[in-house]
C-alpha cells in the first residue's frame, strides 16, 4: 500500500492535465476509458472475488444516469454523483437479497432481466407520468469538469478495489468464490457479504453513470440502458483477469481503443469480433492477461 498510493496519485496527476494537453478527441477517448475502468474494477470487485456472474451492470450504469436526467435541475452536480451512486447501491442490495442464493446460469440471467425490466419499467413511467420518453438536459458541465469527475471516480474506484481486496471483506468474498459452503461452515455469513459486496460495487457504476449521462444532453431508457456497456464491461474484466486489479484497468484502456477503432472501421461486425475476443479469452486465457506469465511465454518463443 506504501508504493501503491502514490502510484496512484502520480497516474492521477498525469491523467488530470489530459484536458490542457490533448485535442478534444482523445480526451473524449480517455474518458472512455476511465469509465471502463471503474466499471471494470467495480465489476470485479465483486464478481471476480465470488465467482457470481454478474449481468447488472447496464442496469447500474443507467439507474445512475436516469438519477442525472431527473434530478440534474435540482441537485447539485456533487450530490448528484453520491445520489446516482446510492441509487444503485441500494437497488444492487433489494437485487442480491433476492437472488444471490442462486449461482451460475441462473444468477446471469436474473441479473439481466432485472436490467430489462427496469428499463421497461422507467419507459413506462416517463409515459404514464411525464407523456414522453427521454430527456433533454441543457445547461450541462463543461467537458473538463466531466473529465476529471470520471477520473477521480476512477482513481477512487482503484483504491477502493485494494483495500476491499486487503479486507475481512474481501477475504470473505474469496473464500466464497473458492467455495461457498466451506465459507459458511468457517462462520462467514455469506448471505450478508454477498448484499454487501454487490452493493458496494454497483454504487460505483452508479456514479459513473451519473456523471457521464451529461455527455448524451438526450438521454432516454434505451440510450442509459444500453447492453453494449454491460457485455464490454464483463469482457473487459475477463479478458484482463476479474482476479486482479491491473487486468481490467489495462484491459480497460486497451479494449476502449480497440473497439473504438472497430466501430469505426468495421460498423457491422465490430459486435461479432468483440464476442469472438471474449470466447478466445476464455478458451485460452480462462484467468485473464494478467494471469499469463508474460516472461515464460517470451523466453519460450526465444528458444523456438
Amino acid at each position: 500500500m506504501k508504493s501503491f498510493l502514490p502510484a496512484v496519485l502520480i497516474s492521477g496527476a498525469v491523467l488530470a492535465l489530459g484536458p490542457w494537453l490533448l485535442p478534444e478527441f482523445w480526451v473524449s477517448l480517455l474518458m472512455t476509458c476511465l469509465m471502463y475502468v471503474v466499471l471494470a474494477v467495480s465489476w470485479s470487485m465483486f464478481s471476480g472475488a465470488t465467482r457470481y456472474l454478474s449481468l447488472a451492470s447496464t442496469a447500474l450504469f443507467g439507474l445512475g444516469a436516469y438519477t442525472t436526467a431527473w434530478g440534474y435541475e435540482i441537485l447539485p452536480w456533487p450530490l448528484l454523483i453520491l445520489v446516482g451512486a446510492m441509487v444503485s447501491a441500494a437497488f444492487a442490495a433489494v437485487l442480491g437479497a433476492a437472488v444471490l442464493h442462486l449461482r451460475g446460469t441462473y444468477f446471469a440471467i436474473l441479473t439481466f432481466g432485472m436490467g430489462e425490466l427496469v428499463k421497461h419499467t422507467i419507459t413506462y413511467i416517463e409515459k404514464s407520468a411525464f407523456g414522453t420518453v427521454g430527456r433533454v438536459i441543457i445547461d450541462v458541465p463543461s467537458n473538463e469538469a466531466v473529465y476529471w469527475t470520471v477520473l477521480v471516480l476512477a482513481l477512487i474506484t482503484v483504491v477502493a478495489f485494494k483495500l476491499v481486496a486487503d479486507s475481512r471483506l474481501g477475504l470473505a468474498m474469496r473464500g466464497i468464490g473458492q467455495d461457498e459452503q466451506r465459507a459458511a461452515t468457517f462462520g462467514v455469513n455469506t448471505r450478508r457479504i454477498k448484499v454487501i459486496g454487490f452493493a458496494l460495487s454497483a454504487a460505483f457504476a452508479g456514479a459513473v453513470g451519473a456523471a457521464m449521462a451529461v455527455r448524451w444532453t438526450y438521454i432516454d431508457p434505451h440510450t442509459a440502458f444500453n447492453p453494449l456497456i454491460g457485455f464490454q464491461t464483463v469482457l473487459i474484466a475477463m479478458v484482463g483477469g476479474a482476479s486482479t486489479l491491473r487486468g481490467p484497468v489495462i484491459a480497460a484502456v486497451a479494449l476502449s481503443v480497440l473497439s473504438d477503432v472497430l466501430r469505426l472501421n468495421f460498423p457491422y461486425f465490430y459486435l461479432i469480433l468483440l464476442g469472438t475476443l471474449l470466447i478466445l479469452s476464455v478458451l485460452f486465457m480462462p484467468r485473464g492477461i494478467a494471469a499469463v506469465n508474460w516472461g515464460k511465454f517470451l523466453g519460450r518463443r526465444q528458444a523456438r
